[in-house]
Protein backbone atom coordinates (compact mmCIF):
# COMPACT_ATOMS: atom_id res chain seq x y z
CA UNK A 1 0.00 0.00 0.00
CA UNK A 2 0.86 3.80 -0.73
CA UNK A 3 1.63 4.86 2.87
CA UNK A 4 1.07 8.73 4.25
CA UNK A 5 3.07 9.02 7.27
CA UNK A 6 2.13 12.07 8.90
CA UNK A 7 4.71 12.85 11.73
CA UNK A 8 7.34 16.02 12.69
CA UNK A 9 9.93 13.71 14.97
CA UNK A 10 12.26 12.65 12.52
CA UNK A 11 13.90 9.69 14.34
CA UNK A 12 9.85 8.04 14.78
CA UNK A 13 9.16 9.26 11.30
CA UNK A 14 12.67 7.10 10.11
CA UNK A 15 11.80 3.76 12.49
CA UNK A 16 8.41 4.03 10.92
CA UNK A 17 9.39 4.10 7.78
CA UNK A 18 11.67 1.68 7.93
CA UNK A 19 9.07 -0.99 9.14
CA UNK A 20 6.60 0.03 7.00
CA UNK A 21 9.17 -0.65 4.28
CA UNK A 22 9.67 -3.75 5.53
CA UNK A 23 6.11 -5.16 4.98
CA UNK A 24 5.97 -3.95 1.62
CA UNK A 25 4.64 -0.26 1.93
CA UNK A 26 5.73 2.22 0.08
CA UNK A 27 5.73 5.46 2.21
CA UNK A 28 5.43 9.05 1.84
CA UNK A 29 6.19 11.23 5.10
CA UNK A 30 4.99 14.66 5.62
CA UNK A 31 6.06 16.95 8.30
CA UNK A 32 3.12 19.10 8.21
CA UNK A 33 -0.79 19.26 8.23
CA UNK A 34 -0.90 21.07 5.45
CA UNK A 35 1.00 18.52 3.42
CA UNK A 36 -1.32 15.95 4.94
CA UNK A 37 -4.04 17.50 3.85
CA UNK A 38 -3.12 17.67 0.33
CA UNK A 39 -0.86 14.54 -0.43
CA UNK A 40 -4.00 12.47 1.59
CA UNK A 41 -5.93 11.81 -1.35
CA UNK A 42 -3.19 9.99 -3.23
CA UNK A 43 -2.63 7.73 -0.25
CA UNK A 44 -4.13 4.09 0.42
CA UNK A 45 -3.53 4.77 4.26
CA UNK A 46 -2.69 7.32 6.22
CA UNK A 47 -1.12 7.28 9.50
CA UNK A 48 -1.59 10.84 11.01
CA UNK A 49 -0.19 12.38 14.31
CA UNK A 50 -1.90 14.73 16.31
CA UNK A 51 1.09 17.16 17.62
CA UNK A 52 2.10 18.52 14.52
CA UNK A 53 4.05 21.86 14.26
CA UNK A 54 1.77 24.10 11.75
CA UNK A 55 -1.82 22.73 12.97
CA UNK A 56 -3.58 20.64 15.80
CA UNK A 57 -3.98 17.28 13.95
CA UNK A 58 -7.97 16.93 14.89
CA UNK A 59 -8.38 19.70 12.56
CA UNK A 60 -5.99 18.23 9.79
CA UNK A 61 -8.30 14.94 10.05
CA UNK A 62 -11.46 16.82 9.56
CA UNK A 63 -9.90 18.46 6.68
CA UNK A 64 -9.11 15.28 4.88
CA UNK A 65 -12.43 13.58 6.21
CA UNK A 66 -14.81 16.30 4.29
CA UNK A 67 -12.89 15.42 0.60
CA UNK A 68 -11.52 11.56 1.53
CA UNK A 69 -12.42 8.28 2.65
CA UNK A 70 -8.95 6.76 3.02
CA UNK A 71 -8.17 4.73 6.15
CA UNK A 72 -6.53 7.06 8.64
CA UNK A 73 -4.91 5.82 11.93
CA UNK A 74 -4.21 8.02 14.69
CA UNK A 75 -0.96 7.67 16.28
CA UNK A 76 -0.32 9.80 19.33
CA UNK A 77 0.87 10.42 22.64
CA UNK A 78 -2.01 11.81 23.71
CA UNK A 79 -4.07 9.54 26.21
CA UNK A 80 -6.98 11.17 27.70
CA UNK A 81 -10.23 9.53 27.35
CA UNK A 82 -11.41 12.88 25.72
CA UNK A 83 -8.59 12.97 22.93
CA UNK A 84 -9.54 9.29 21.81
CA UNK A 85 -13.22 10.23 21.47
CA UNK A 86 -12.14 13.43 19.54
CA UNK A 87 -10.32 11.49 16.90
CA UNK A 88 -12.79 8.99 16.48
CA UNK A 89 -15.26 11.34 16.41
CA UNK A 90 -13.81 13.53 13.95
CA UNK A 91 -13.34 10.55 11.18
CA UNK A 92 -10.13 8.39 12.37
CA UNK A 93 -11.02 5.02 12.19
CA UNK A 94 -8.58 3.85 14.68
CA UNK A 95 -6.77 5.30 17.15
CA UNK A 96 -3.02 4.10 18.92
CA UNK A 97 -0.85 5.44 21.84
CA UNK A 98 2.71 5.90 21.37
CA UNK A 99 5.03 4.13 22.31
CA UNK A 100 3.56 1.02 20.52
CA UNK A 101 4.87 -1.98 18.61
CA UNK A 102 5.83 -2.37 14.90
CA UNK A 103 3.00 -5.44 15.17
CA UNK A 104 0.14 -3.73 16.70
CA UNK A 105 0.44 -1.23 14.22
CA UNK A 106 0.16 -3.48 11.30
CA UNK A 107 -2.02 -5.76 12.87
CA UNK A 108 -4.39 -2.60 13.30
CA UNK A 109 -3.78 -1.70 9.73
CA UNK A 110 -5.16 -4.59 8.39
CA UNK A 111 -8.24 -5.00 10.24
CA UNK A 112 -9.01 -1.55 9.11
CA UNK A 113 -8.53 -2.50 5.65
CA UNK A 114 -10.68 -5.00 6.18
CA UNK A 115 -13.58 -3.53 7.38
CA UNK A 116 -13.64 -1.32 3.92
CA UNK A 117 -13.99 1.93 2.76
CA UNK A 118 -16.55 4.02 4.42
CA UNK A 119 -18.89 6.20 2.59
CA UNK A 120 -17.65 8.99 0.74
CA UNK A 121 -18.31 12.37 2.10
CA UNK A 122 -20.42 15.21 -0.35
CA UNK A 123 -17.25 16.00 -3.24
CA UNK A 124 -19.14 18.40 -5.70
CA UNK A 125 -20.13 20.80 -2.77
CA UNK A 126 -23.15 20.46 -3.72
CA UNK A 127 -25.67 18.50 -1.31
CA UNK A 128 -29.61 18.55 -2.89
CA UNK A 129 -32.41 16.78 -0.57
CA UNK A 130 -35.55 17.60 -2.62
CA UNK A 131 -35.64 21.73 -2.91
CA UNK A 132 -32.95 22.07 -0.64
CA UNK A 133 -29.86 23.03 -2.39
CA UNK A 134 -26.57 23.30 0.50
CA UNK A 135 -23.24 24.46 -1.11
CA UNK A 136 -20.50 23.52 1.19
CA UNK A 137 -17.98 25.56 -0.49
CA UNK A 138 -19.80 29.01 -0.44
CA UNK A 139 -21.89 28.06 2.30
CA UNK A 140 -25.21 29.22 0.98
CA UNK A 141 -28.31 27.55 1.28
CA UNK A 142 -31.55 27.73 -1.14
CA UNK A 143 -35.38 26.62 -0.40
CA UNK A 144 -36.14 26.75 -4.37
CA UNK A 145 -35.34 29.84 -5.59
CA UNK A 146 -35.46 31.45 -1.93
CA UNK A 147 -31.96 31.70 -0.52
CA UNK A 148 -31.51 31.25 3.30
CA UNK A 149 -29.83 33.30 5.82
CA UNK A 150 -28.03 31.33 8.26
CA UNK A 151 -25.80 31.87 11.37
CA UNK A 152 -22.59 30.17 11.17
CA UNK A 153 -23.07 27.84 13.91
CA UNK A 154 -26.64 27.02 12.38
CA UNK A 155 -24.77 26.19 8.63
CA UNK A 156 -21.85 24.57 10.23
CA UNK A 157 -24.59 21.67 11.91
CA UNK A 158 -26.07 21.61 8.74
CA UNK A 159 -23.08 21.10 6.98
CA UNK A 160 -21.42 18.36 8.78
CA UNK A 161 -25.31 16.73 7.94
CA UNK A 162 -24.96 17.37 4.59
CA UNK A 163 -21.52 16.04 4.07
CA UNK A 164 -23.35 12.32 4.60
CA UNK A 165 -26.72 12.46 3.94
CA UNK A 166 -28.52 9.69 5.78
CA UNK A 167 -25.85 9.09 8.35
CA UNK A 168 -26.68 9.59 12.17
CA UNK A 169 -24.38 12.00 14.22
CA UNK A 170 -24.05 11.90 17.61
CA UNK A 171 -25.00 14.56 19.76
CA UNK A 172 -21.33 14.82 21.33
CA UNK A 173 -20.28 14.43 17.46
CA UNK A 174 -21.73 17.22 16.44
CA UNK A 175 -21.40 19.49 19.68
CA UNK A 176 -17.00 18.55 19.17
CA UNK A 177 -16.90 19.55 16.05
CA UNK A 178 -19.34 22.60 15.75
CA UNK A 179 -19.18 23.96 19.14
CA UNK A 180 -15.26 22.62 20.33
CA UNK A 181 -16.59 20.53 23.68
CA UNK A 182 -18.68 17.63 23.82
CA UNK A 183 -19.66 18.91 27.51
CA UNK A 184 -22.10 21.17 26.45
CA UNK A 185 -24.48 18.34 25.67
CA UNK A 186 -25.90 18.73 28.89
CA UNK A 187 -27.37 22.52 27.32
CA UNK A 188 -30.19 22.67 24.78
CA UNK A 189 -27.57 24.74 22.75
CA UNK A 190 -27.49 22.18 19.45
CA UNK A 191 -31.33 21.51 19.88
CA UNK A 192 -32.34 25.61 19.80
CA UNK A 193 -29.96 25.83 16.97
CA UNK A 194 -31.89 22.47 14.97
CA UNK A 195 -35.36 24.17 15.78
CA UNK A 196 -33.88 27.30 14.03
CA UNK A 197 -32.88 25.35 11.23
CA UNK A 198 -35.83 23.75 10.81
CA UNK A 199 -38.26 27.19 10.89
CA UNK A 200 -35.59 29.56 8.48
CA UNK A 201 -35.49 26.01 5.78
CA UNK A 202 -39.32 25.80 6.38
CA UNK A 203 -38.85 21.84 6.07
CA UNK A 204 -39.27 20.28 9.29
CA UNK A 205 -38.52 16.50 7.76
CA UNK A 206 -34.97 17.68 6.76
CA UNK A 207 -33.09 17.41 9.61
CA UNK A 208 -34.19 14.28 11.47
CA UNK A 209 -33.84 13.50 15.46
CA UNK A 210 -33.21 10.53 16.63
CA UNK A 211 -34.03 10.06 19.98
CA UNK A 212 -31.45 8.95 22.50
CA UNK A 213 -28.82 9.25 19.54
CA UNK A 214 -28.23 12.36 17.22
CA UNK A 215 -29.52 13.61 14.22
CA UNK A 216 -29.39 13.06 10.33
CA UNK A 217 -29.80 14.66 7.09
CA UNK A 218 -32.83 12.79 5.54
CA UNK A 219 -32.53 11.12 2.35
CA UNK A 220 -35.19 11.73 -0.47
Amino acid sequence: MRVLLVEDDDRLADALTTALARHGHQVVRAGLAVDAVRLAGGADFVLLDLGLPDMDGLEALRRVRRVSAVPIIVVTARTEEREVLRGLRSGADDYLVKPFRTAELMARMQAVARRGTRPLPARDHLVRVGDVCIDLETRQVTVGDRPVTLTRREFDVLALLAREPGVVRSRDEILDEVWGDPLLSASRSLDVHVANLRAKLGRPGLVETLRGTGYRLAVQ
